[in-house]
């Protein structure tokens, strides 16, 4: 999905996680400030979440679903099941 483009990719981690490294791509809102106004930092677009293991990001996709986004995802396992498999982390 991913490599097929067209998603917006939010990782919701907090800010010293997401500096350890993470998804190309990704863009950064944690879930403290996502839930605060969620609004302003979903489109209406297709959206993937993910977080360090999938919990949190699981509670963004709530959120979204809440928005009246249709086509949500969540990535299982979160970005330590990513790294594990050996897919490629970004650093700032």
């Amino acid at each position: 999905m991913l490599a097929e483009g067209g998603f917006d990719l939010v990782d919701v981690r907090e800010l010293f996680e997401w500096a350890t490294g993470h998804l190309p791509g990704a863009r950064h809102v944690p879930l403290e400030r996502l839930l605060r106004n969620p609004a302003s930092h979903l489109s209406r677009g297709r959206v993937i979440f993910v977080c360090g293991h999938g919990m949190r990001s699981l509670t963004a996709a709530a959120v979204a679903q809440g928005l009246g986004l249709s086509e949500i995802y969540s990535i299982d396992g979160g970005t330590e099941h990513w790294a594990s498999r050996g897919f490629p982390l970004e650093r700032d």
